[in-house]
């Protein structure tokens, strides 16, 4: 099997932090892995460059055309929209819930872990966040903490755009140990 088939999916809309969207697929798609941006709507997505209008990002799939079971891991970038959004779209709550519930590697970053509340993905699990988050994290169970990168289990959490070398590191050797073969 070689590394052009394991597949990661990035779910983001308008709003997505530039940086945690193109440093984690610039990557991933540098170590072979085949990288699709899934969106709620075709066409393009906004990025902000933290509270400036960043560059725009092509959509690869809507929600509507991807399967998640067709993805072997997830990345959740961050941005205040991007996650807020995700978390009141149903389909994508069912998105991010596939992966949760097959055991899938989860990689978010940020504010990216919002999505993840919603689709009850955090509870009895160590993460990390932009600090805002800290008491919603908590309330859905999760245990938080204030660190550069968190890994618990098959679940990658990192706090902001600094955190991106120690975020792409362990998500790309979670991959590795998840799929030896593949990276």
């Amino acid at each position: 099997m070689s590394a052009r088939s394991q597949r990661v999916a990035v779910l983001a809309t308008d709003g997505f932090e530039q940086s945690e969207l193109l440093e984690p697929v610039k990557a991933l798609r540098e170590a072979g892995v085949l990288v699709q941006i899934i969106s709620p709507k075709a066409g393009e997505i906004q990025g902000m460059k933290h509270d400036e209008k960043g560059v725009v990002t092509q959509v690869d799939l809507t929600l509507a055309e991807a399967k998640a079971e067709d993805f072997d891991a997830l990345v959740l970038p961050g941005g205040v929209a991007n996650p807020d959004e995700l978390r009141t779209i149903p389909a994508a709550v069912a998105f991010v819930r596939h992966f949760v519930k097959a055991g899938k590697p989860i990689a978010a970053i940020c504010h990216g872990p919002w999505t993840l509340v919603e689709a009850e993905g955090v509870r009895g699990r160590t993460v990390t966040s932009w600090p805002s988050l800290r008491t919603d994290l908590k309330n859905a169970g999760a245990h938080w903490v204030d660190q550069e990168v968190v890994v618990d289990g098959n679940l990658i959490t990192s706090r902001k755009p600094d955190d991106l070398p120690a975020f792409n590191r362990e998500l790309l050797d979670l991959l590795a140990n998840a799929h030896p073969a593949l990276l």
